[in-house]
């Protein structure tokens, strides 16, 4: 049974809105603060598919994006995506679900 994908839009800075993709969200003990890691499925110059991050609030049903501002922030995210991608080239990644 394939996933069922998280999808939603944001406004672009042309004002155009643009469907996106929920990759995974999370929540950092150390900053307490809650986290989106998404995609508008696009690719870059190489052929990489472009991956986002903001902070949202899971409790509000019009959640808005907050940009992410701090270098630990940034750092955060980059650890966590670095070991899925490293889940995903040992074979490790997708076929577990959490509960």
């Amino acid at each position: 049974m394939p996933e069922e994908k998280m999808t939603f839009k944001v406004r672009g800075e042309d004002g155009v809105d643009i469907e996106c993709e929920a990759l995974f969200t999370f929540e950092s003990d150390e900053t307490k603060k809650n986290y989106i890691v998404y995609t508008d499925n696009t690719t870059d110059e190489e052929g990489n598919t472009k991956v986002y991050a903001a902070i949202y609030e899971p409790d509000k049903p019009e959640t808005l994006l907050q940009p992410i501002e701090t270098e630990k922030e940034w750092k955060i995210i980059e650890t966590i995506l670095g070991e899925l991608q490293e889940e995903v080239k040992s074979g490790n990644g997708g076929s577990e679900q959490a509960s």
